[in-house]
């Protein structure tokens, strides 16, 4: 298998119905909780932590990460710069490392434009993982944001980080991705308007979070 070029990641082949894992979790906690709803396949020399598809992978933060520094910024940038995969950033978010979450939460989203999903532990990531993947192959959603048979994960994911921002939720969530259909267009809209959306209180605290979060 091709390793990686200093200046991104490779292509890797994801099998049906598995997951391309870094080598280094190969017997955590994480790996495990996968094991019996996926099939893993381990890897060595990997950039990201998984490939849930050819062109889709998640990079995981732990808490360890975040309390050490900013190391964890390259492998981000360059996926991110990577012009053939799509860059998910899944991160520990505890007690211990809560304080390190607004940088984090900064430098992902609004500066590097990438999707956040924060997770209390390695068992509430493996959930969200799986079913990221397994989202791919429902029958098309209801939703009105999530309107093609198979949802890029991307939007599925980018739908997952919206709902998280502080007034918004599962219902307001798809409504404002119709109007601002990225999280820079989101980050930049004024409170008035945010309002005709999401509703002034909802819009102040969307305009806040954005804001604030440097």
């Amino acid at each position: 298998m091709e390793r990686n070029p200093p200046d991104g990641p490779s292509p890797v082949h994801v099998p049906l119905g598995h997951i391309v894992a870094n080598e280094k979790w190969r017997g955590s906690q994480l790996a495990q909780e996968m094991q019996g709803k996926i099939k893993l396949v381990f890897e060595d020399g990997l950039i990201p932590d998984f490939y849930l598809s050819n062109r889709s992978c998640i990079l995981y933060v732990t808490e360890a990460d975040l309390v050490a520094g900013n190391g964890y910024r390259k492998r981000l940038v360059r996926v991110r710069n990577s012009s053939n995969l799509q860059g998910i950033v899944v991160v520990e978010k505890t007690r211990i490392s809560e304080q390190y979450f607004p940088a984090l939460q900064k430098f992902t989203v609004l500066d590097l434009g990438m999707v956040l999903l924060p997770v209390a532990n390695q068992m509430e990531a493996s959930c969200l993982i799986v079913q990221l993947v397994q989202e791919q192959t429902k029958e098309p959603s209801k939703n009105p944001f999530l309107r093609k048979n198979r949802a890029p994960l991307s939007e599925l994911s980018l739908l997952r980080t919206v709902q998280r921002i502080p007034g918004v939720g599962k219902v307001k969530a798809p409504l404002l991705l119709q109007k601002f259909p990225s999280i820079q267009r989101l980050s930049h809209a004024s409170v008035r308007e945010l309002e005709p959306v999401a509703g002034q209180a909802a819009a102040e605290q969307i305009h806040a979070f954005f804001t604030q979060s440097g």
